[in-house]
């Protein structure tokens, strides 16, 4: 239970943080966008909340705070495939209160007339840039997969101690600053349902793909991490 309570409050934080940047400062004041703090503040803040959570909590349940990088870890050798269940769960509900709260705070705005997407992800008219399916479907697959090499190279044994949620943290935002204009980035199941659930927008009809591509891109950067690295260290 500790373990299941470390993934649900690191994948609340991550959402709150992460997906709370976006929808309250991404742009502020909205009229000029003076103070906003835009696509690379919003990178920043996920980046963050996975670092500082990693470091709160990692040493309790591994910090994965995301189904697709419990599977990794599953595929990589480094998680037993029955506790994938109960890390999944704790990881979704995690993001649906977080979410609940962060509509909760977005709506109490003066003049509020709705959350609109929410931060939520998507592609065709739900992308921010327009992109297609195929488009966010090979985003998403490839940035979870490095994410996943990075996230096997920075916790294995031969590397240095303690600089993981580091290397973790910034590779989130790196991911963040790449593709947040194609699907406003997922690479996180978790989130993308915390989020959607709440969207004004059809991002329920399109959570599919931000299931699908996470998962299978986080498998195929485990599995090709330990072709790189051959052991299951």
């Amino acid at each position: 239970m500790n373990k299941l309570l470390a993934e649900f409050i690191g994948t609340f934080w991550l959402v709150l943080g992460g997906c709370g940047s976006a929808a309250l400062a991404a742009a502020f004041p909205e009229a000029s966008n003076t103070l906003g703090i835009g696509f690379m503040g919003v990178a920043f803040a996920f980046g963050l909340t996975v670092l500082t959570m990693a470091y709160t909590v990692g040493p309790i349940s591994g910090g994965h705070f995301n189904p697709a990088v419990t599977f990794g870890l599953w595929a990589g050798g480094r998680f037993p495939s029955k506790d994938i269940a109960g890390y999944v769960i704790a990881q979704v509900l995690g993001a649906v209160v977080a979410s609940a709260i962060l509509f909760i705070i977005v709506s109490g705005k003066a003049g509020f007339t709705g959350v609109g997407g929410f931060a939520s992800n998507g592609y065709g008219e739900l992308s921010p840039g327009k992109f297609s399916m195929m488009s966010a479907l090979i985003t998403e697959v490839v940035m979870t997969a490095a994410f996943l090499f990075i996230i096997m190279g920075a916790t294995h044994k031969d590397t240095p101690a303690g600089f993981a949620p580091i290397a973790i943290g910034l590779a989130l935002t790196l991911i963040h600053l790449i593709s947040i204009p194609v699907t406003n980035t997922s690479v996180n199941p978790a989130r993308s349902t915390g989020v959607a659930l709440f969207a004004q927008t059809a991002a329920l009809s399109q959570l599919w793909l931000f299931w699908v591509a996470p998962i299978v891109g986080g498998i195929l950067g485990a599995v090709l991490f330990r072709v790189v690295k051959s052991d299951k260290a």
